[in-house]
C-alpha cells in the first residue's frame, strides 16, 4: 500500500489507509529511532501517548519481530501527560502502556519514570515529576550540552495524539497550561472535563529531537485542517502550539482524519 505524504510549512504528514496502518507504521518508526539512537548514544528516550491508536502500536511492538529486535534494555519511558488517578485505575495512561507493552517487553523497572498523578496534590504532582525529568536528563546531558533549550529535557521521541477538539497532550483549549512559562512539567484543570491533568508544556514538547502526532478517524478531519492549514489559533487549537525548534515534527494519520487537507501528494513510500 502506497503512502501519500504531503510537505505543510510546518511539518510532514503521512497519510496511511486505517488506523491499523498508522499503527504498524508507528511501531516500526519508534523501533527504527529505537536502533538509530541506542547505537549513536547509548540510550533512547520516549514520551509516550494515551489513545487507542498508540495502543494498538504498543500491543504491535510487544509482539514479534519488535519483541525481538528493539533494543528494550537501553529504552527510557516517560509520558505526555496522565489523568490525575491512581496508576491501577482504568483511566490511567500508565495502565494502559504498562498492559499493552512494558509488562510484556523486557523493560527494566529503572528505565519507567510514571507521572505521580494520584497524589491529591496536583501543583506538588507536576512539580516531582518535572524534578524527575531535570534529574534524568541532566544526568545524561551535562550543562555543555548543546541542545536548543539546556535546562529544558531533550526527548528523542515525544509520541502525541490529538482530540476532535484540537488538544494534544493534555494542552487543552482555553486552559492555564497554555501559558506554562519555563515550566517542564504543569498541572492543568479542564473546565469541560471537571477533571485535573499532569502534562508536559509545549515549550518541552517543542525541545524533543522527534516529536510524532497519531491521529485516526473522521472526528478528527476538521481539527487537523484547522490546525495545520488553518489560522494560528492555538488558544483554540493547542495542537497548533507543537512545532520543534531544532527536531523533526510528523504527522501520522489515515485517509478519515486526512480527508480536508487540501495540498498535493510530494511522494509516495511502501515500507516506512
Amino acid at each position: 500500500m502506497s503512502t501519500r505524504i504531503f510537505q505543510n510549512p510546518n511539518a510532514q504528514v503521512r497519510v496511511y489507509r486505517d488506523p491499523d496502518e498508522v499503527a504498524l507504521k508507528a511501531a516500526r518508526r519508534f523501533a527504527r529511532l529505537a536502533d538509530q539512537y541506542v547505537v549513536g548514544c547509548g540510550r533512547f528516550t520516549v514520551a509516550l501517548s494515551g489513545g487507542s491508536t498508540p495502543r494498538a502500536m504498543n500491543s504491535l511492538l510487544a509482539a514479534p519481530p519488535f519483541l525481538d529486535t528493539v533494543p528494550w534494555s537501553s529504552i527510557y519511558f516517560f509520558w505526555g501527560d496522565e489523568r490525575c488517578v491512581p496508576p491501577d485505575s482504568q483511566d490511567s495512561n500508565y495502565r494502559m502502556a504498562r498492559e499493552t507493552l512494558l509488562s510484556k517487553a523486557p523493560v527494566p523497572e529503572d528505565n519507567v519514570f510514571r507521572i505521580p498523578a494520584e497524589n491529591p496534590d496536583h501543583e506538588r504532582a507536576a512539580e516531582e515529576y518535572e524534578a524527575t525529568l531535570r534529574n534524568f536528563f541532566l544526568r545524561i546531558a551535562p550543562k555543555s550540552s548543546t541542545a536548543p533549550l539546556p535546562n529544558v529535557p531533550r526527548f528523542d521521541l515525544i509520541l502525541l495524539g490529538m482530540g476532535p477538539d484540537g488538544h494534544t497532550a493534555s494542552l487543552f483549549p482555553h486552559t492555564p497550561a497554555l501559558h506554562a512559562g519555563d515550566r517542564i512539567v504543569a498541572a492543568n484543570y479542564v473546565e469541560k472535563l471537571s477533571a485535573h491533568r499532569i502534562t508536559l508544556t509545549a515549550r518541552t514538547i517543542n525541545n524533543a529531537r522527534n516529536v510524532t502526532f497519531m491521529a485516526a478517524g473522521a472526528d478528527k478531519a476538521e481539527p487537523l485542517k484547522q490546525v495545520l492549514e488553518g489560522s494560528d489559533q492555538p488558544e483554540t487549537y493547542p495542537s497548533q502550539l507543537i512545532h520543534p525548534q531544532n527536531g523533526s515534527l510528523l504527522w501520522m494519520v489515515d485517509e478519515a482524519a486526512a480527508r480536508l487537507l487540501g495540498g498535493q501528494t510530494l511522494e509516495g513510500e511502501t515500507n516506512k
